[in-house]
């Protein structure tokens, strides 16, 4: 009998720009609402082949969030995403998603105004990820704010006190 045939489809990419402020001694991420609306995520779409993956980030967070800044030009993490439910068709869909940290120098009106983009602790966004979320998903975005704050350089324990406290 031969070897046994591993069959993989890749899942489709999407670029994510995680948006920061620094507050003093910490840092803050800005989150937009899915299409939706219930949910809370960071500003992502689909790559455009006229744009690197780091352009396309920057251009979601400027329609989505209303943002412009400074991008890193590689990504510092990929996570697995999921849009859809099972019970409406095509049902869940699964993709990947590459994040580029992006730290916002500039505010507007967000051209998309249904998005509300707010700022968030790290500890308030780690939880308002998680919120309706499964726990895969919400694990792998947790895990996100985690790695932005590695690459920023704020250490967990800064990140974790209320903004009041360390002002």
């Amino acid at each position: 009998m031969g070897a046994a045939r591993i069959l993989r489809h890749a899942l489709p990419l999407q670029v994510a720009a995680v948006c920061y402020r620094r507050r003093g001694p910490s840092v803050e991420f800005l989150l937009v609402n899915t299409h939706g609306g219930g949910k809370w995520t960071f500003p992502k779409g689909d790559p455009e082949s006229f744009l690197s993956h780091g352009q396309a980030a920057e251009r979601e967070a400027w329609e989505e969030a209303g943002v412009r800044g400074s991008i890193e030009p590689r990504h510092f993490c990929l996570y697995i995403h999921s849009k859809g439910v099972f019970w409406k068709p095509p049902g869940v869909r699964e993709y990947v998603i590459k994040a580029f940290l992006l730290e916002v120098d500039q505010e507007e009106q967000a051209p998309e105004a249904t998005r509300n983009p707010t700022w968030f602790s790290p500890e308030e966004a780690r939880k308002i990820l998680a919120k309706g979320r499964e726990v895969k998903y919400a694990r792998e975005l947790q895990a996100v704010v985690d790695r932005a704050l590695e690459k920023i350089g704020i250490a967990q324990a800064e990140a974790a006190q209320p903004l009041s406290a360390k002002m």
